[in-house]
């Protein structure tokens, strides 16, 4: 991608937080909220895990690797990416779950189960 392209995408103000709360408004403005049980939210994120998965189900590793460098693919992964990430962060906010601290408690789990030393 271009180096001008890049910049215009710069996230550094962005958070978790206000994210969540941009999706609320929006869902909020469009009475949406009625429907985003977590269930739905569940069943809709797993939507667009496989419409991620899609883009790459028939490329080759190599091709796989370098998708970003096609600007349509790009968008493609990006735009799915987003939907991920949104229907997520929705989810979480409708049961509670701060993504970040489960995240981190995670990785802290995953630390103890798979120390460094230890080769599977």
């Amino acid at each position: 991608m271009s180096e001008s392209y890049e910049s215009e995408r710069r996230t550094d103000g962005l958070d978790v937080a206000v994210l969540q709360r941009r999706l609320a408004a929006f869902a909020a403005a469009r009475d949406w909220q009625q429907y985003h049980t977590p269930k739905n939210l569940a069943a809709a994120l797993s939507v667009e895990a496989s419409e991620l998965v899609e883009i790459f189900q028939w490329l080759t590793p190599e091709q796989s690797a370098r998708v970003m460098e096609d600007e349509d693919a790009a968008a493609r992964v990006e735009d799915e990416v987003a939907d991920v990430l949104a229907y997520l962060l929705q989810f979480c906010e409708v049961l509670g779950i701060d993504a970040l601290a489960a995240l981190s408690a995670k990785i802290d789990r995953n630390e103890g189960r798979f120390p460094v030393n230890e080769r599977r």
